[in-house]
């Protein structure tokens, strides 16, 4: 049975995502603390350097270019290849793609602000992008945003998560859907830390070119509905064993 704990402090762990969809910016708005988890292995085919975006040919990628891989390479380490001319593609896209909405110009100039300036690593555009997300839509309030990297860690899989969590004095430890295939639930709260994983939303919003998907880069939201889009940001949270009989029984 679920313990009752009237004192959570909320904290999400999740690798930089170039500008990504709106289930990030409800999962920062769930957390008291929101870590950036980026030194960790790189994975070829994540969101750290690609996102989707609706366009009138269907779905599409904005893809960042990158220097040549090595076998293990942190995502902080990873170097962005700026010998491509990606970011003038990336505008280009953008602009053709969401030219009839209400609020492009917006958008275009949050993008541009972001990826114009050169950063030391893909990590550091990743999360730039985020926090220029967050801080559109006014989600920054009473909340940190840390780097992992700065944490000086120890520990692999669950108990590094683990470890985050007591270093930052977190109680409550909110997830994505992807961590039931892993994560160490009993572990957590034998270490006194409560597992909720992230009820996304999913809330429709006016939105161009055929049938509504919230799984596209929260740049399409900035281009449709503005700083009001704010209210489609609404996740909740369930407790893992809830989660995981709801998974069971086949519910989203």
């Amino acid at each position: 049975m679920r313990k009752k704990n009237l004192a959570l402090n909320s904290i999400v762990i999740s690798q930089p995502m170039y500008f990504p969809w709106v289930g990030i910016l409800e999962q920062v708005q769930l957390s008291n603390i929101f870590v950036h988890y980026e030194d960790v292995q790189f994975s070829k085919g994540s969101f750290s350097n690609r996102v989707q975006v609706k366009t009138q040919a269907g779905i599409k990628w904005l893809t960042i270019p990158l220097k040549k891989l090595s076998l293990g390479q942190l995502i902080n380490d990873v170097e962005i290849d700026y010998t491509i001319d990606w970011r003038n593609k990336h505008i280009s896209m953008l602009k053709h793609s969401y030219s009839k909405t209400s609020f492009k110009d917006e958008m275009i100039s949050l993008v541009d602000e972001v990826i114009n300036k050169k950063y030391l690593n893909l990590a550091e555009l990743s999360k730039a992008s985020l926090m220029a997300l967050v801080k559109y839509f006014k989600l920054e309030n009473k909340k940190s945003f840390i780097n992992s990297s700065n944490l000086d860690l120890s520990g692999s899989s669950s108990q590094r998560v683990i470890e985050i969590c007591l270093k930052l004095k977190c109680n409550n430890y909110i997830t994505g859907h992807g961590a039931k295939n892993y994560l160490d639930h009993e572990l957590f709260e034998r270490n006194g830390i409560e597992v909720n994983y992230i009820n996304y939303a999913l809330s429709p919003y006016p939105q161009k070119h055929g049938e509504f998907t919230p799984y596209v880069s929260a740049l399409d939201l900035v281009a449709n509905c503005g700083v009001l889009g704010a209210k489609h940001i609404k996740g909740s949270l369930m407790f893992w064993k809830d989660f995981m009989l709801n998974n069971e029984r086949g519910g989203k």
